[in-house]
């Protein structure tokens, strides 16, 4: 009986390969870029003529090779790289398959020239479709070139896929771009049609790398990142702050030992640390580098390496999300707001007296003014002692900006330190840092102070409640009732306080105190209506943020809400003593900065 299973043929096994290593042009310059690094070279050419289609050839300065390895190199899984099983939970390398050279070659004309000693004894090597056509003995400088020629001439089916020229050339670019960043010792320069696109000199520095690739402006906004101690974990690189953001995952650079990884639990970590920092569809820019012993990782994944699996994957996604968190704490990119030399005029409008005041005493607008700066003042301090006196159902003695305390003089914070104004259109508060106008947005910065309390009473686990002077009785719908009976624990866990009252009634109690001013039957209304949407899928840390983000929205200040100059001063103060407090929990950006110049350009002056 004939057999029906046969061995595959040297050159149709190196086709196959191919087919996995060698997707387009980048995939070709990517593999020889890393043929280069492992030789160690100092000084990488990368010329291409019509987006790779036409020809690709990478040079370097490395240590080259022998005409024996020159051959041996060509022949699939031929490495020097490793030896032996246990090579592979070591790796140092960015290669160590052994399958790039003979599969490129197998889909090309390709012409290695190579010299591993200084005598200048070289060996040059043409392949035509993976076969070898023709070698010589050359005079060369020790290094290697590798030229590649109408790439998938011998599988039109799979040159009809290349795109345009200015598309393939961008992700060449894009592949040389990420080696550049990962090797600041090397000099890189990248040729297309004989014009210079972009080199970038030995030595230089990570930063200057990152501003020369991804944009100069950046410069001003990179943020350093070191976590983590050599030898174990480590995290260094540059981020960006939330307002600086693309439409895209493409400025998310992340590299493993050196490896530029496109790895799902690495970019989920980082989009972690950016947790409620950022609008709904941006992504920040980063280039991180996370360093961890090679045999707590497997590289040997994917053909193309950008995915990598952890040994222990929670604990490499918790380090750089936790880290990212540590560093965006402090809300970089604010500055030091410069403290006013001269308080601050009082430039609110005040109230007319309506009769003369005898002699001595307050105008009754000032009395007010008093009186709610009082209330401001011991909300804030029975708020902080974790209880509040009882309310009348659910809407306690009126306060312009709940839980806010008068801001009082201190040296400290962004914000408190900024010169105050007054408010644009009831909605924004405008200050002065030195020479620039700063605008705050009311509602974004006291969304974000409530966002925090709330989520610190939660993980604290003792959230401050304000009891109700009389229990407030609350009726729903059948789905409506099942879901809140479902989750009175964890409602209990924010500071709520509600009982079933029989039927489809329930009876609140109490509320979290920072939710006091808020009206209470909406509030149980909305907040159950948002459990039926969030109780349905997502993480457990989604689920709760975007629990408490929809909470944070309630009872605070609004847009169009006046608000006294002492009343905006304290949402200021407030501000500074939470995290993140650059931006809202959606990502909208608290403060909007214009300068001087930019001011004067608006009415040509300068």
């Amino acid at each position: 009986m004939t057999s029906k299973v046969t061995i595959l043929p040297e050159n149709l096994c190196n086709m196959i390969a191919a087919g996995e290593v060698v997707e387009r042009p980048a995939s070709v310059i990517k593999e020889l870029v890393e043929n280069s690094l492992d030789a160690g070279a100092g000084d990488i050419l990368v010329e291409v003529e019509g987006g790779g289609k036409k020809l690709m050839r990478v040079s370097d300065d490395g240590e080259g090779m022998s005409r024996d390895d020159a051959f041996l190199c060509l022949e699939r899984h031929a490495t020097s790289k490793i030896r032996a099983p246990q090579d592979l939970a070591a790796l140092r390398t960015l290669g160590f398959r052994g399958e790039a050279l003979p599969a490129i070659a197998s889909v090309s004309r390709m012409t290695l020239r190579t010299c591993g000693n200084d005598e200048g004894e070289g060996v040059e090597i043409y392949l035509e479709g993976g076969t070898v056509r023709k070698s010589q003995d050359l005079g060369l400088p020790r290094g290697t070139l590798i030229e590649v020629r109408s790439l998938f001439f011998n599988t039109p089916a799979r040159r009809k896929f290349l795109r345009r020229d200015e598309t393939e050339i961008g992700h060449i670019a894009d592949a040389v771009t990420k080696q550049a960043l990962a090797h600041p010792r090397v000099r890189f320069r990248l040729l297309h049609n004989g014009r210079e696109l972009f080199e970038v000199r030995r030595d230089s520095l990570l930063e200057e790398r990152i501003g020369a690739f991804l944009g100069r402006p950046l410069l001003r906004q990179l943020v350093p990142v070191a976590e983590g101690e050599p030898g174990d974990l480590s995290l260094r690189g540059f981020i960006c702050p939330p307002e600086v953001t693309r439409s895209s995952t493409g400025a998310i650079y992340t590299f493993i030992n050196g490896r530029y990884v496109r790895d799902r639990v690495v970019q989920h970590a980082v989009l972690e640390g950016y947790r409620n920092l950022l609008m709904k569809g941006r992504y920040p820019v980063v280039v991180l580098f996370l360093e961890l012993d090679p045999a707590q990782v497997d590289v040997n994944v994917h053909p193309t390496k950008h995915e990598v699996r952890f040994r222990d994957q929670g604990r490499v996604h918790d380090f750089i999300a936790e880290g990212l968190r540590r560093v965006l704490k402090p809300s970089p990119g604010l500055g030091v707001a410069t403290p006013p030399a001269h308080p601050a005029p009082d430039l609110a409008p005040r109230p007319a007296a309506q009769f003369h005041a005898s002699p001595g005493a307050a105008a009754p607008a000032d009395q007010a003014r008093e009186r709610v700066h009082e209330a401001l003042v011991q909300y804030e301090r029975r708020t902080q002692a974790g209880s509040a006196p009882p309310a009348q159902s659910g809407r306690p003695p009126a306060a312009a900006a709940p839980c806010l305390a008068a801001a009082a003089p201190d040296s400290g914070g962004f914000f408190q330190n900024l010169r105050y104004i007054g408010q644009y259109r009831n909605s924004y508060l405008l200050c002065q840092d030195g020479d620039d106008l700063v605008l705050v947005d009311q509602h974004a910065a006291h969304e974000r102070i409530r966002f925090e309390q709330l989520r610190e009473g939660y993980r604290r686990g003792t959230p401050a409640r304000q009891a109700l002077l009389f229990p407030l009785v609350v009726e729903f719908d059948f789905k409506g009732a099942a879901v809140l009976a479902e989750h009175l624990d964890l409602l209990t866990k924010f500071g709520f306080d509600v009982e079933a009252f029989g039927g489809k009634a329930f009876a609140v109690k109490a509320l979290p105190a920072q939710l006091a001013e808020a009206d209470v039957e909406r509030l149980l209304r909305d907040v159950v209506g948002d459990l039926e949407q969030v109780g349905k899928s997502g993480a457990a840390e989604d689920v709760l943020d975007d629990f408490l983000m929809r909470l944070a929205c309630h009872g605070v200040v609004r847009a169009n809400q006046s608000l006294a100059p002492a009343e905006a001063q304290a949402l200021l103060k407030a501000l500074d003593g939470v995290d993140f407090k650059a931006h809202c929990p959606h990502g909208r950006p608290v403060q909007v900065r214009l300068g001087l110049t930019e001011i004067e350009r608006l009415f040509r002056r300068g």
